[in-house]
């Protein structure tokens, strides 16, 4: 009687071995960095300006982005934004303008996101964690417009980094006072108010409602330093 083939069961090992797979994963996960770090590590100090993808082209907040934007390129920083439409365009927008570096980091996502027609230079990154790890490495400061979670979760990052001292200390500036405001009373009636950060903890951002203010933060931040 001839010997059955093994293959079967080797197939199926091979198939549910996830860890086979994450082991592959890290050669992408590597490529990423190698990449991000030889093209971001060329152009210089930076500002990265966070905010809704959802801002309609023309509003208020699209087109404070974009002065922002022209006066951190008019300043001579490059401009990083995620890439995307709304105020990350508007973004890229007022940099392309100022003829500054206009920079987008696009994240590979189930609905496709293209980067916006501003971008001069894009990377695409499969993974959240290695394209976050690009926005902080080369930016001298973050600007946080309003926005949903993706925001939050920028800003958030940014003072846990700098709070743990993972990080050294750089300007991040929340934009319009007004939109943040509900936020910041819970953070220091709630969070602050329950022992759960300290007063240092609630200084390590800062506000501005007029573009002027953003670059003034930034050019007194260094100044001082």
């Amino acid at each position: 009687m001839p010997k059955m083939k093994s293959c079967a069961k080797k197939d199926l090992l091979i198939k549910d071995d996830f860890t086979q797979e994450d082991t592959w994963r890290i050669f992408r996960i590597m490529s990423e960095f190698v990449d991000g770090f030889e093209i971001l590590s060329k152009i210089g100090k930076a500002v990265s300006i966070f905010g809704s993808a959802r801002a309609k082209r023309g509003s208020r907040h699209y087109k404070l982005s974009e002065e922002i934007a022209f006066l951190a390129a008019k300043a001579g920083y490059a401009v990083i934004t995620g890439s995307g439409p709304g105020l990350m365009e508007a973004a890229n927008k007022g940099a392309r303008k100022a003829g500054g570096c206009s920079i987008g980091l696009n994240i590979q996502l189930p609905h496709e996101q293209k980067p916006n027609r501003f971008v001069d230079t894009v990377l695409s990154f499969r993974y959240f964690f290695v394209r976050k790890v690009m926005f902080v490495k080369y930016a001298k400061a973050f600007v946080i417009m309003p926005g949903g979670y993706g925001t939050l979760d920028e800003f958030f990052e940014a003072v846990t980094l700098i709070q743990t001292r993972r990080i050294g200390r750089f300007p991040v500036i929340l934009f319009d006072s007004k939109y943040w405001k509900p936020l910041l009373e819970w953070l220091k009636t709630t969070v602050y108010g329950s022992g759960n950060i300290s007063k240092e903890d609630m200084g390590i951002f800062v506000l501005a409602d007029e573009p002027k203010e953003v670059v003034q933060a930034i050019k007194k931040f260094y100044e001082e330093r």
